[in-house]
């Protein structure tokens, strides 16, 4: 019977470890255990040959087959169980990767569900921490993770409601909360959720306009993950949110906006300009109507000044008077017949001046009750009192006459000599009268 390092040398086996344990295993003993012990290594050397073998073969196959389905796998999963696999927890739970191996104790990682299904049903799902599982019975057929997760949806067309074609894409942000619905409630999670993104953004799409989409991204990004939690509960997965990352609308569309957006903003310098305008006006109007309620203001007030001095001065000019009056008539009690004379003089002297001035003026026409008696407005205003003497009023009224004729030149100087006679004769008759 060949050793048991004989066999492994002949099938490829370095056997170095091998060699030394079994050489452990030599004589001294009994032949016959000897035997057994040698046919016994050589039995499980044969198995573990044929073992390494088929995996050889079969892992070129299981490879294509993993690829063609598009579930990720590692070179560790092909081991035999025996040798212990530690698999990596994946990173979503929309991609498959290979399953842990059922090793009686394992750990679950934090924020990852273990679905374990025992004789192909439903058992128990696995928390994170220790776990023990029954060989051969027990298998574990899903891993979920908990945390959340990006999607990317990808581009699509969408049509709004006044038919303008745009080129959207977004991402979706969601979370696994129950991997018992998530296991067995859909197939594929990834496409199921991807394509009810999709139309649930062409359908609010299409009820919006332009404008609309464009300034209500977020009460869109609102409605889109409120329609895809109505029908993700039944998979165990809820939609936290969802955001529209880009969008791209017609070559055409995008030159009108900018026309648009041109023009509003041309029109809104307009409106400030003419307001503006609006407003310089109205200040020049207010400023002019203040002048010119200051001006009046000042006018009045001059007038109101002026006045006031006036009536001033006629107050006192009237107090001088009255004082004057009051003077003359207290002089007038003290001596009647010396202050009675001197008013009379006074008064016919005066009266005598008024006319001697107008007669001065060549335009000026005095027309009096006796036009043609000259001399007896003289005489009247000599002999107004009847207190003036008449020799003095007599030489009075020639002064007068001889004064006023030769001021007066062209007028009295055609008759001088008449003018004169007349004058004193009338006085002569008004003195004798008196």
């Amino acid at each position: 019977m060949p050793r048991v390092w004989d066999v492994l040398d002949a099938r490829g086996a370095t056997g170095a470890t091998e060699r030394e344990h079994l050489s452990r295993l030599q004589p001294p003993f009994d032949p016959r255990i000897s035997i057994y012990v040698n046919a016994a290594a050589a039995a499980a050397a044969a198995d573990m040959a044929s073992a390494v073998t088929k995996a050889a073969l079969s892992a070129p196959l299981r490879r294509a087959l993993v690829q063609s389905r598009g579930f990720q796998t590692s070179t560790k999963s092909l081991l035999p169980s025996a040798f212990g696999s530690s698999s990596s927890i994946p990173p979503s739970y929309f991609q498959r990767s290979s399953l842990p191996a059922n090793t009686v104790i394992r750990f679950v990682p934090q924020q990852t569900a273990w679905i374990v299904e025992r004789m192909g049903k439903f058992n128990r799902i696995l928390e994170p921490g220790l776990a023990i599982l029954v060989p051969f019975i027990d298998r574990i057929s899903y891993v979920k993770s908990l945390k959340e997760n990006a999607l990317e949806i990808p581009s699509q067309s969408a049509i709004t409601a006044d038919n303008v074609t745009l080129e959207l894409d977004g991402v979706l942000y969601t979370r696994v909360f129950d991997a018992y619905k998530a296991s067995y409630g859909v197939e594929d999670a990834e496409y199921a959720i991807s394509q009810l993104a999709q139309t649930t953004m062409r359908s609010e799409i299409g009820q919006l306009t332009l404008d609309h989409v464009l300034k209500e991204r977020a009460a869109l990004n609102t409605n889109i993950t409120a329609a895809i939690n109505e029908a993700a509960q039944a998979w165990g997965v809820t939609c936290l949110r969802y955001e529209i990352r880009d969008i791209h609308a017609p070559a055409g569309v995008v030159e009108a906006m900018h026309r648009q957006v041109t023009a509003e903003r041309s029109k809104r310098a307009e409106i400030l300009d003419s307001e503006g305008q609006r407003q310089s006006a109205i200040n020049i109007a207010e400023g002019k109507k203040q002048s010119v309620i200051l001006a009046s203001e000042a006018m009045r007030a001059e007038q109101i000044n002026r006045a006031s001095g006036e009536a001033e001065a006629i107050l006192m000019k009237a107090k001088a008077t009255a004082a004057g009056i009051e003077a003359v008539s207290k002089s007038i009690a003290d001596g009647e017949d010396a202050a009675q004379g001197a008013i009379s003089l006074s008064v016919a002297e005066k009266y005598v001046d008024a006319f001697g001035k107008l007669a001065k003026e060549s335009t000026a026409v005095v027309v009096p009750g006796n036009v043609g008696d000259i001399s007896s407005m003289i005489a009247t205003g000599l002999s107004v009192y009847g207190k003036v003497g008449q020799a003095q009023a007599r030489t009075m009224a020639k002064q007068l006459v001889n004064e006023s004729a030769q001021e007066s030149g062209e007028g009295v100087s055609a008759e001088p000599k008449q003018l004169k006679d007349s004058v004193l004769e009338s006085f002569d008759e008004a003195a004798g009268q008196k």
